[in-house]
């Protein structure tokens, strides 16, 4: 049994869901998301929420359970309050500026990074060392996070790089005489 699973998604007022074939829709004050739906599970609409439940006694049906739920309260977080994941930059020169639709990286190379922007996702640089990815879709959040800290990842000796706030950098000492 999936702990996770068992417990329905609470729709909060002001928050729709509908299925249309293969597809649940979740329509709420920040926009509309959805999922495809798969066999083995089954959803229920109902007043106290959506319910997630295995369709059959199978292995498959069982491994996907607690996990089509988790995506499912995903779908009803981002259309209420959204996903926010913040980057820190440290390192002597580094720095970011979101310019119109692109996001501009100065990474210690020869040459600046430039980064467009995907469609609902909003970057936002409130310091020239921080970096705040926000949107209604989880995946595309962490996408997004992940593709920026990617051109230069925190590195164990001095800790330069692009890190996620809260990140532990594990720290090696340098080389002795």
């Amino acid at each position: 049994m999936s702990r996770i699973g068992k417990r329905p998604v609470a729709l909060p007022s002001g928050v729709t869901a509908t299925t249309e074939g293969q597809t649940l829709s979740v329509k709420g004050p920040k926009g509309t998301l959805s999922l495809n739906m798969v066999d083995d599970i089954s959803y229920e609409i109902g007043d106290g929420g959506i319910s997630v439940q295995p369709a059959n006694d199978t292995k498959r049906a069982r491994s996907f359970w607690g996990m089509q739920r988790t995506l499912v309260q995903n779908l009803v977080t981002g259309v209420t309050e959204g996903f926010t994941k913040t980057l820190e930059i440290t390192g002597v020169g580094y720095r970011a500026a979101v310019q119109g639709k692109n996001l501009r990286l100065q990474l210690g190379f020869s040459h600046d990074v430039n980064i467009e922007v995907p469609e609902g996702i909003e970057i936002k640089t409130p310091d020239q060392t921080t970096v705040e990815i926000s949107g209604i879709d989880r995946q595309k959040v962490g996408q997004v996070a992940a593709e920026i800290r990617r051109w230069r990842k925190p590195e164990p000796y001095k800790g330069k790089g692009i890190k996620y706030r809260g990140e532990y950098i594990f720290r090696k000492e340098g080389k002795k005489k």
